[in-house]
């Protein structure tokens, strides 16, 4: 029995008076992969960024259920750090990690909402067991790490908070072939751990591998939707972003 983590209905995104996202529909069911695919502006971040509470403009709902069971509640309107607070949390493109902290502080901020010293110390170690390079590197600054290494650290940060979904915006972007193989190694390892994850990805091959379910977005619509399997097969993806 399908059991829907995140809803979003009839989303709408502006950013001035540009309409980014234009009525979009979606759900994410629990332990599940799911993926955005489309081109730069088709409104992939939009949508993330929304559900993180990072847009402003922003009409339609968001619906979000933390644990089995649950009732689904609006999240539409709550500020980022709630979101955190209900168990969402933002690996953002680009990494934005703080460059002039360490690595271990910048994990430390990505455990900001919590309180229980135990239960950080756990998943640290556990960030540490997902990349041994970081802890190799804990107290190296961050703006010292290759890109690779960055990316690591703000995926391990976002799971400092011990989301029950995590969002990865472009996780490979800028990396090479090798470092974007073991990218998504990794986020299958923390989707096999129980974490829900959602994934922003203009390597539409790799997202569409991993992918339990995809969206393919087009100028801020959702243009066609299935399986991961499904759309890597489907011959109009394979000539719009498979190279055919």
């Amino acid at each position: 029995m399908a059991d829907t983590m995140l809803q979003i209905k009839d989303l709408y995104v502006n950013y001035g008076g540009i309409c980014a996202v234009q009525g979009v529909n979606l759900s994410i069911e629990r332990g599940s992969i799911v993926t955005l695919v489309g081109a730069n502006g088709a409104g992939k971040s939009s949508i993330i960024r929304s559900i993180a509470g990072l847009n402003r403009e922003v009409k339609g709902d968001i619906l979000f259920s933390r644990k089995r069971g649950d009732a689904p509640e609006s999240i539409l309107g709550l500020r980022p750090e709630n979101m955190v607070r209900r168990g969402i949390s933002l690996s953002p493109e680009g990494r934005r990690i703080l460059p002039h902290l360490t690595v271990e502080e910048n994990l430390s901020l990505g455990a900001y909402s919590r309180n229980d010293r135990d239960g950080i110390e756990e998943d640290r170690e556990k960030v540490y067991a997902l990349f041994p390079r970081l802890k190799e590197r804990s107290w190296q600054k961050g703006g010292t790490l290759s890109g690779g290494e960055q990316q690591m650290l703000a995926v391990g940060r976002a799971l400092m908070s011990r989301p029950d979904l995590i969002m990865l915006d472009e996780p490979s972007l800028g990396l090479a072939p090798l470092l974007v193989k073991e990218i998504f190694a990794i986020i299958t390892r923390i989707h096999e751990t129980g974490v829900t994850v959602l994934l922003v990805e203009q390597n539409a091959y790799a997202a569409l591998s991993v992918a339990d379910y995809a969206y393919i977005l087009e100028v801020g619509r959702i243009a066609l939707e299935g399986t991961g399997r499904e759309l890597l097969s489907n011959p109009q993806v394979r000539s719009a972003y498979l190279g055919g």
